[in-house]
């Protein structure tokens, strides 16, 4: 009887030791209480609202709780933002998009924020191809661009809107070539898709994320990818990229994810830097995404996150403003010219 007390009290102690062991690892790990919402501030189906729900579905198991994903378009992003900036700062209220359009509301006099006001966690990059309605004329880049010139401010371009990743990639061809286009802007980059496959414009210039079905369906035709390397997309074959007819063309990776001001409390923000190492970094569903839709995963967070964010930034807040489109200088909020 004694021996089987003493082999109890044994049993005890280590149990003991396992629970503190756990509770230890656990200890400073946020445990929310209620529902998260992320405010994704572009339309349902663009790039950001596919990402960030596959991003919040793998979320959800760590979190304990439901991930809502609310779209609030307006403003090339910034209301929605804005929305983020104007809730509790505890942790129950996120939004998301590109780091680059996060970055340069400031110097576009949109939002009083810049990428130090937050903590970014990167899920993918990704990159616009420039592809037009299959019943226009225009074969290659080449002849996209003798158009342009040919017709000056005449030919209609869909994009998400300002500060979209389609109206960047503009503003960059733009600065490299001189030309000049109708721009017809959209509450995000699916309506825009949409809107060129319905013949309302003829050039559409946003993600390849955003345009994948479409080009698979032949309903769009890609002429170029913003890279300096062919896209492989699924189910579409090899998009060309704009160097091949601008060859000093240079491109960045434009990253995506979700953000949080930096004012949370920092058990949230350790809590979701320990679910993107655990998580993110390792999700099939997220690799999946990105292989299916012409993206690049390369999850990140924290001061690694905003150092992989800023060479888009640079060169994004520098065209706008060498295109007169901004209110002050990108350099005055920490922007250094590329």
């Amino acid at each position: 009887m004694e021996k089987k007390f003493t082999v109890l009290l044994i049993l005890l102690f280590a149990a003991s030791l396992l629970f503190a062991g756990g509770a230890k690892e656990e200890k400073g790990m946020w445990q929310p209480t209620k529902h998260i919402t992320v405010i994704v501030p572009w339309g349902a189906g663009g790039s950001t609202d596919q990402v960030t729900r596959v991003v919040a579905g793998e979320l959800e198991d760590g979190l304990g709780q439901k991930i809502v994903i609310v779209n609030q378009g307006g403003a090339s992003g910034s209301v929605g933002t804005k929305g983020c900036l104007d809730a509790p700062h505890d942790g129950y209220t996120w939004t998301a998009g590109a780091a680059a359009d996060l970055g340069a509301y400031k110097v576009r006099g949109l939002l009083e924020t810049t990428l130090d006001d937050w903590v970014l966690y990167l899920n993918v990059a990704n990159v616009s191809v420039i592809s037009v309605h299959p019943d226009t004329p225009y074969q290659d880049f080449g002849d996209l661009l003798d158009a342009f010139k040919a017709k000056p401010g005449q030919i209609p371009v869909a994009t998400a809107g300002q500060l979209s990743a389609g109206h960047n990639a503009m503003v960059a061809i733009q600065k490299y070539t001189g030309i000049k286009f109708k721009h017809m802007t959209y509450d995000g980059g699916n309506p825009a898709v949409v809107a060129t496959v319905a013949g309302e414009c003829e050039v559409v210039p946003q993600l390849a994320v955003e345009e994948a079905d479409m080009l698979a369906g032949g309903k769009l035709r890609a002429l170029a990818v913003l890279d300096d390397k062919p896209l492989e997309l699924k189910g579409y074959g090899t998009i060309p990229p704009v160097t091949k007819w601008i060859p000093d063309f240079k491109p960045a990776p434009n990253y995506f994810g979700i953000w949080v001001p930096k004012d949370v409390p920092k058990e949230v923000i350790d809590t979701f830097g320990k679910l993107w190492d655990d998580v993110i970094k390792t999700s099939q569903k997220l690799k999946d995404y990105a292989a299916e839709r012409g993206a690049v995963m390369d999850p990140a967070w924290g001061e690694e996150a905003k150092k992989k964010a800023m060479p888009y930034l640079q060169i994004i807040a520098w065209n706008l403003h060498e295109a007169g489109k901004t209110v002050i200088s990108p350099e005055e909020i920490g922007i250094p010219k590329p």
